[in-house]
């Protein structure tokens, strides 16, 4: 069986916690760690005990270890009431939070990693948000204002990079996808769980881009992070890894395959609706406006580029026509949010009828004034066409938004009632 892909979604019952209901269900999971266990869930646990006011569970999710790590996991779990041991054949930190975690019976579910890397402080700050209900998931950062770190230049590099990259190719707004110290409430690891695919390290980073594409509210908590030296996570395989995850991940957005509407209907906050203010439009004609930068930019560039091989009539057309295409894909997807193939073909015909539109416009100012003004000078005809552009720009984003990418609310389906 592949390590590189998830078990169907099929948990088993929920593992009820040592007397009775179990607020927080923290998971360390391990892979040949028999030196370092039995110290780090001791002192979690004496932090649990000492600071966390409700009832709580450390699960051991042992990932196929080949050492002694089985045997103290189980000691420990048959010494202490508030720990257990879950023993999983196959490697992969992934694989073991999909299923400790989807057979809790806490109502919310976190792990950390065994080396204790990040300062046990954060845990309450993490978990408190989740328990009020005012957010969905919480993760621990290193990147954040007030995050202390200690750790090499070339980790601190790795990770800063690798989110940067996120943030490039999937538009992530997290700061943070690696950090070891995430937690997420029951209820929505039961939806969210079954999508993700990966079983190793980017687990975290598909969890977090489908949350926040479902329009879930993700929780930041500054943390202290100092790195263990002894760490024996391969960078390169992670790195190589990560990438394919970021490439599949990205094409399920792309192409659809993902139900993110679905979730954002039965999941994510409702829009804030504010009389007289239409839905999303300051952040839609902040990227309508960045985008036609860029056509802009392009234009000119492909105009040069095709004038030396045809006449100026004839490359001012085709320059146009080429980033209309660009500029109806790019706003379709970045200002509008429509993803997949459906209707793309559609959007661009409609797209083409706006630039007709506004290209008439434009021509017809143009030829306007020669007829009001022949003798009129550069300037005002340059001032002309500045002034057709700027109608033509407004007409098109209000063609968009009210005809080609025009909003349809999508058919909710039925929340299932979760007990809490």
């Amino acid at each position: 069986m592949s390590l590189d892909t998830a078990d169907p979604a099929v948990f088993p019952a929920p593992v009820p916690g040592p007397g009775g209901h179990v607020v927080l269900d923290v998971v360390v999971p391990v892979y040949n760690e028999e030196r370092d266990l039995e110290p780090s869930v001791r002192r979690l646990h004496a932090h649990l005990r000492g600071s966390f006011p409700y009832p709580f569970r450390i699960t051991i999710a042992d990932n196929a270890s080949v050492d002694a790590t089985p045997r103290i996991a189980a000691a420990l779990a048959e010494e202490i009431p508030e720990v257990a041991a879950v023993r999983l054949e196959l490697k992969g930190r992934g694989r073991a939070l999909r299923s400790v975690w989807g057979a809790s019976d806490a109502q919310v579910l976190a792990y950390c990693d065994v080396d204790l890397s990040t300062d046990l402080a954060a845990l309450l700050p993490l978990v408190a948000p989740l328990l009020s209900g005012h957010s969905d998931l919480a993760i621990g950062t290193r990147l954040g204002r007030g995050s202390r770190v200690v750790r090499g230049a070339r980790r601190e590099f790795i990770s800063r990079c690798y989110n940067l990259l996120l943030r490039g190719t999937l538009a992530a707004g997290f700061s943070d996808a690696q950090c070891g110290f995430k937690a997420i409430r029951r209820d929505v690891a039961a939806r969210l769980l079954p999508l993700v695919e990966d079983t190793g390290w980017f687990f975290d980073t598909e969890l977090l881009v489908l949350a926040e594409r479902a329009g879930l509210r993700i929780h930041e908590v500054p943390v202290d992070w100092v790195d263990d030296p002894d760490s024996r996570v391969d960078i390169v395989a992670t790195a190589k890894a990560d990438l394919r995850g970021i490439v599949r991940v990205g094409r399920a957005l792309a192409s659809g395959r993902l139900p993110v509407s679905e979730l954002r209907a039965s999941l994510g906050r409702a829009p804030l609706e504010v009389p007289g203010v239409p839905l999303g439009m300051t952040g839609q004609l902040a990227r309508f406006a960045a985008i036609g930068v860029a056509s802009t930019l392009a234009n000119l560039l492909l105009y040069v580029l095709l004038r030396g091989m045809m006449g100026a009539i004839a490359a001012n057309i085709l320059a146009l026509l080429l980033t209309t295409f660009a500029n109806t894909a790019a706003n379709r997807r970045l200002t509008f949010g429509v993803r997949g193939r459906a209707g793309a073909g559609r959007h661009q015909f409609q797209g083409l009828v706006v630039f007709g539109l506004g290209l008439g416009l434009t021509t017809g100012a143009l030829a306007l004034l020669g007829s009001l003004a022949p003798g009129a000078g550069r300037s005002t005809e340059l001032a002309v066409i500045v002034l057709a552009n700027a109608v033509a720009t407004v007409l098109r984003f209000v063609l968009f938004r009210s005809w080609i990418f025009r909003a349809r609310r999508p058919a909710a389906d039925p929340v299932p009632e979760t007990s809490a």
